[in-house]
């Protein structure tokens, strides 16, 4: 079997459960490397004992959430047609949209940049800075700016390469990004004494060498779709598909960052240090994420050829295999943060302070792990079907109807532990909806 028809294997005929894991597992350890940039960032900068400018990363990540939610709204569209026109067998209309994904990026990321440069001092007000933060959250937002065609570009274009089913190409951009970054961290924080600007300009150039790495795929024609001139000018069809299905993914990520600065925003009532700690907590918790995201992005490929191809009872198969893979998965990850929390906090800061409250906020956190694994799958089955409004619609009531009144209910009411439970509770109740709500859709599609 040449590697084009075992990719297609995998996709269309392949058990459930091992397609799962065989598409999942790679992005995942993928993932884990690139959760790096974060991790590795927070710990280089908590090496200078200064928490005014640990507290400063975690108030600018709204912003790379941001310019990934652009990129997010390109590269899901973009996969979900892919992936569906493979199905249908249209090779045709699949490259067509790979060249349109690969344009539309690089014209988006041009506008991020110019808009976020102009309104600079608002966006970092609004991000909740205060006197001690102000500066250093600037200077880091403002080159992760002037970089965002590099951040895009590597987040896109590996979600195009997946949308082929090259998942073990698309995790090499990542793996090579990661380690430019943790090469570079030291060189520019310490050795050029540029600090947290520093730690900003060596995420970018690692995300830089990320997209390349991933463009050479296509360009040494390793890839089952490739790019070509003859499509750099998209139809009308193919750019409809891609927004119709990729503004909603987008206003996903959106909604989840504005979710985010309400919540620094009130946990910087508690003091700034607060805010260093919540930052290692959630990038810690990130590891996980990364875990049922992974799972997630690897099967939505699986649910999109099949959809594609009409093939309604694998796609159930699929969403059960998925489901019982992510949830056991999370579980296991959550029984190490409860037992390692206040290891885990060290290793980023020796403020006996911060780890104290970074302990706190990780073992109540670490239990929306069992529940964020089933939402996630069923959000990206549907952007992978073309039913974007329905993904849209399990975010707007997760984090605008639940998460956010929750947020300022529980935190009127019980403080910063309340706030803290906001999530979990949030997370419960929507995975219960929207297995009920794909399961649904499912039956429907078959009859």
């Amino acid at each position: 079997m040449n590697k084009e028809d075992n990719r297609i294997f995998t996709l269309s005929e392949e058990k459930p459960a091992k397609a799962v894991l065989k598409m999942g597992v790679p992005l995942i350890a993928g993932m884990f490397i690139m959760v790096l940039y974060n991790l590795v960032d927070t710990y280089f900068i908590g090496l200078m004992h200064d928490d005014y400018q640990l507290a400063a990363v975690n108030l600018a990540y709204p912003v790379m959430m941001v310019t990934i939610a652009v990129s997010n709204m390109i590269g899901t569209g973009s996969s979900s047609l892919i992936a569906r026109s493979l199905g249908a067998g249209d090779k045709e209309k699949a490259d067509h949209t790979l060249t349109a994904g690969i344009m539309l990026t690089v014209v988006n990321s041009i506008i991020v940049s110019a808009a976020g440069l102009i309104f600079l001092r608002s966006i970092v007000q609004g991000l909740g800075a205060k006197e001690n933060t102000t500066v250093y959250t600037e200077q880091y937002v403002k080159i992760i700016l002037i970089g965002s065609l590099f951040t895009m570009g590597n987040y896109t274009f590996g979600q195009l390469l997946r949308s082929e089913g090259s998942v073990k190409y698309s995790i090499v951009g990542m793996i090579v990004g990661t380690i430019v970054n943790i090469v570079l961290d030291p060189v520019f924080i310490f050795a050029l004494n540029l600090q947290v600007q520093g730690a900003a300009i060596a995420t970018i150039i690692g995300n830089g060498c990320g997209m390349m790495v991933s463009l050479m795929f296509y360009i040494r024609g390793k890839t089952l779709l490739k790019p070509e001139i003859k499509y750099i000018r998209p139809t009308s069809e193919i750019l409809k598909e891609i927004f119709w299905v990729g503004v909603p993914a987008s206003l996903e990520t959106l909604l989840t960052s504005a979710a985010y600065v309400v919540n620094n925003n009130l946990a910087v009532g508690y003091g700034e240090l607060t805010i260093a700690a919540m930052g290692i907590s959630q990038k810690v918790l990130s590891l996980g994420s990364y875990v049922y995201q992974g799972f997630a992005a690897g099967t939505q490929p699986i649910m999109g050829y099949n959809y594609g191809a009409k093939n309604y009872s694998r796609m159930m198969k699929v969403l059960k295999a998925g489901v019982i893979v992510v949830s056991t998965a999370e579980l296991c990850l959550m029984m190490i943060y409860g037992v390692f929390a206040p290891l885990l906090i060290g290793i980023f800061t020796g403020s006996s302070q911060v780890i104290a409250i970074g302990t706190k906020v990780l073992r109540t956190l670490m239990f929306i792990l069992p529940f964020v694994g089933a939402i996630s799958m069923c959000r990206m089955s549907f952007q992978a079907m073309g039913k974007p409004q329905y993904a849209f619609g399990i975010t707007l009531v997760r984090q605008l109807i639940l998460y956010v009144p929750l947020l300022l209910i529980l935190n009127g009411v019980f403080c910063f532990g309340g706030m803290l439970w906001a999530q979990p509770v949030t997370e419960m109740i929507m995975m219960i909806s929207s297995i009920l709500l794909l399961y649904g859709t499912i039956r429907r599609e078959s009859i």
